[in-house]
């Protein structure tokens, strides 16, 4: 398993586990997460991502919410993991700008 798996694999239970955990320090722990997950992240994968963070950030993360039970949960799960993609989407734009 590669390093680049694991940070993401980290990032991902890191999200599950803060969109229902209160640190106070939340985003800066997704965001640091993301960003970590953006310098290893494929050239070939840089548009997907960034693309998932756009949706989920102008509210692909609340579609779930009308789910009776466990609705709120699976939001609260996607906004967590866009703040993920977010921090990944600028390190793959900040990347990819020094690259050129």
């Amino acid at each position: 398993m590669s390093i680049a798996r694991i940070i993401w694999a980290v990032s991902l239970l890191a999200a599950i586990v803060l969109a229902f955990v209160n640190t106070g320090y939340d985003g800066t722990i997704l965001a640091i997460l993301g960003l970590l997950s953006g310098w290893f992240l494929d050239h070939d994968h840089r548009r997907g991502v960034i693309i998932a963070a756009i949706f989920l950030m102008m509210g692909g993360a609340t579609a779930l919410n009308g789910i009776v039970g466990v609705g709120e949960h699976l939001g609260a799960i996607l906004a967590s993991l866009g703040a993920v993609f977010g921090g990944a989407s600028v390190m793959a734009i900040v990347r990819t700008l020094f690259e050129r």
